[in-house]
């Protein structure tokens, strides 16, 4: 293993209150999503507040998440721990931008192909009014920026919220991997929804046609490791923990890594072997064939289905039919509309919950039982961790799924990949994108709702 692999200790931000329905709003406005359920926010071209929550709820709703990697011999690559900033909702990496760096802790995404910032060039009274101690970028500070000339870039999403300012290329560091020349994108203004979400901004692992520089796209950080030869292996991989689990042997550690699958996490799992799938890159995405789920052992076919993984995303959205069959068979469960989604009673057991999976390629990985439960709901209700995916044509797998997995991306060759590791599954994919990872299953009961908003 390379000598610049190192592990980044986690932190994490007592600040973040978990929330359903901000989770679940956050994927309303990240993907433009009409919702096919009862429930106080809507979309039609944008996001709207409608009930009781009247106009400007949208403000407060924010949330996000990451990657991992590979070994062979003696690979150059790098570790990066995810940090679990948000208790399971957010996590974030801290990397280097400059000369000399400055450290800024970044929301690894790959469901988008964007890197930015916060930057000195935000007007003063944003800056001030962040609820978060942010990490602000100063170009000027950096003997080795260099401006792009021309070059803009702009995030809007479906609530109209938006991020935008311009270009410019400097050193980037992750987990001791040097990138030359990478594109910046430096915040010069933000809407609410930004000032107020925690991190120093993103780092886009999604594939490049994502990224939104004008009038030129540039390449993304992952496609300059592979070009400048930082990395031996085109591929990143995913380990994300939580803090339920700082009993067990990885400590509920997070972390990515770039060029080199982590054997030791293999090891750990009884040397279990990434299950690969093609990618289809077309959207930009890591999307893959889901062409079925099982709930305790019986499998139903989804011909045609897909999904995206994504590590920005808390939640997992599936379709309605999916996901009412999922809480059908929790004791207890029902349709919250004042919550906009499903939830079950806190006192359920282990035992009392499914076991549900869903289709990589042709292999079926598990959710961890523990992750079903997503958020305090109130009333001694649990917001569940899978959710209607409205109008969208496709699954999102973010962090109720991904936490189950070892996950390694291909970029050589879109494929995913998936091991069980740890908690259930490995999994891989070959051509783009490669996820593997099966953990150990859990048996731990579902949490309170105290417990499951403690650190």
């Amino acid at each position: 293993m390379a000598s610049n692999l190192t592990r980044i200790p986690l932190r994490f931000n007592h600040n973040y209150k978990r929330s359903g329905i901000k989770s679940y709003v956050w994927l309303l406005r990240k993907y433009n999503i009409h919702p096919t359920k009862e429930g106080p926010y809507f979309s039609g071209g944008h996001v709207h507040t409608q009930g009781k929550y009247g106009k400007g709820g949208l403000h407060e709703f924010h949330d996000h998440e990451h990657v991992p990697d590979q070994q062979q011999q003696q690979p150059i690559g790098g570790d990066v721990t995810a940090d679990d900033q948000q208790n399971d909702s957010m996590w974030l990496c801290p990397v280097g931008i400059g000369t000399p760096a400055q450290t800024v802790n970044l929301d690894f995404d790959t469901g988008s192909s964007d890197l930015w910032v916060w930057s000195t060039e935000l007007p003063k009274n944003t800056l001030s009014q962040s609820s978060e101690g942010h990490n602000v970028f100063n170009p000027a500070k950096s003997s080795s920026w260099k401006k792009l000339t021309g070059s803009t870039w702009k995030i809007q999403y479906g609530d109209n919220s938006s991020a935008s300012g311009d270009v410019g290329t400097d050193t980037l560091n992750v987990g001791g991997i040097s990138v030359e020349g990478q594109a910046v994108e430096l915040a010069k203004q933000m809407s609410a929804q930004f000032v107020q979400s925690a991190g120093d901004g993103l780092l886009g692992l999604a594939w490049g046609q994502l990224n939104t520089i004008k009038p030129t796209p540039q390449k993304t950080p992952v496609e300059n490791m592979v070009a400048q030869k930082g990395i031996s292996q085109a591929l990143f991989t995913a380990y994300l923990g939580s803090w339920r689990d700082a009993n067990e042997a990885d400590k509920g550690e997070s972390f990515y890594t770039f060029g080199y699958i982590d054997q030791d996490t293999l090891k750990a799992n009884g040397n279990a072997q990434p299950s690969y799938t093609p990618v289809d890159t077309s959207q930009g995405f890591w999307q893959f064939n889901s062409a079925s789920y099982s709930i305790n052992g019986k499998t139903i076919q989804r011909s045609g289905n897909t999904a995206i993984a994504d590590t920005g995303t808390t939640l997992a959205l599936v379709e309605d039919s999916v996901v009412d069959a999922i809480y059908k068979a929790i004791p207890g469960a029902k349709y919250d509309s004042t919550n906009q989604g499903y939830v079950f009673p806190a006192k359920t057991k282990a035992a009392q919950l499914p076991d549900v999976a869903f289709a990589v390629g042709n292999k079926l990985f598990h959710v961890q039982k523990e992750d079903l439960g997503f958020a305090d709901a109130g009333n001694g209700m649990i917001y569940g961790g899978i959710q209607s995916r409205g109008d969208l044509d496709f699954d999102i797998l973010g962090g109720t799924f991904l936490k189950g997995v070892y996950a390694v991306c291909l970029s050589s060759h879109p494929s995913l990949s998936r091991a069980d590791v740890k908690r259930s599954s490995t999994w891989a994919t070959s051509a783009s994108a490669l996820f593997s990872a099966s953990r150990r299953s859990r048996t731990l009961p579902c949490r309170r709702p105290r417990a499951l908003s403690e650190a």
